[in-house]
């Protein structure tokens, strides 16, 4: 074993795939790309995310409490770094990209019509917002694409960010289930 630079501690956890959050705050709708997610709960089912307080959603999602996480395939993968490479302070990121923005069925933030899933969230919990700019979102419904995703269709390949630049493309599926105690009902 030989010692690891703690700076980079968080590349060997990366926590799942670079998902885009949508928000939507006077009227316009804004995309950011997103590493640091979690699940927390399954039902219902609550993901805490971190979105800096330099970033530009930061601002809109305190405001409005609600966005959608839209998850994108390796298809996606240049749009998704061309998008955390700008500011929707500066750029209408759907336009300048050419994402599609959906309408939402409960929450202002549209959903990204090129992306397998989205997920319409609600802030349930701000309280670590101050002081490590955590928020932990309420997934209040969820749609996925039919024709990317479902029982007949392989594993979506999703993006996880190496945190340097570099992705990794998730694609093998391991059916293990046989081998839990107990799996859960909801799963």
């Amino acid at each position: 074993m030989k010692n690891h630079p703690l700076a980079k501690v968080f590349q060997l956890l990366e926590p799942g795939p670079t998902v885009l959050l949508t928000t939507a705050s006077a009227g316009r709708a804004n995309v950011m790309t997103m590493s640091w997610h979690m699940m927390m709960e399954f039902v219902p089912p609550l993901v805490a995310c971190l979105v800096s307080g330099q970033n530009h959603s930061f601002a809109a999602l305190a405001e409005t409490r609600q966005c959608v996480i839209a998850i994108p395939t390796v298809e996606l993968a240049p749009t998704v770094v061309d998008i955390g490479n700008c500011s929707g302070r500066d750029v209408d990121k759907f336009a300048t990209l050419g994402l599609t923005p959906l309408p939402a069925a409960l929450v202002a933030a549209p959903l990204v019509a090129e992306c397998f899933a989205n997920l319409e969230c609600r802030v349930a919990d701000d309280a670590l917002v101050d002081r490590y700019n955590l928020f932990v979102l309420e997934v209040v419904k969820a749609w996925v694409d039919p024709r990317q995703y479902g029982p007949k269709r392989p594993a979506p390949r999703t993006l996880h960010h190496n945190g340097d630049g570099t992705f990794r493309v998730a694609g093998e599926t391991l059916n293990l289930k046989p081998r839990m105690v107990k799996w859960p009902e909801f799963v």
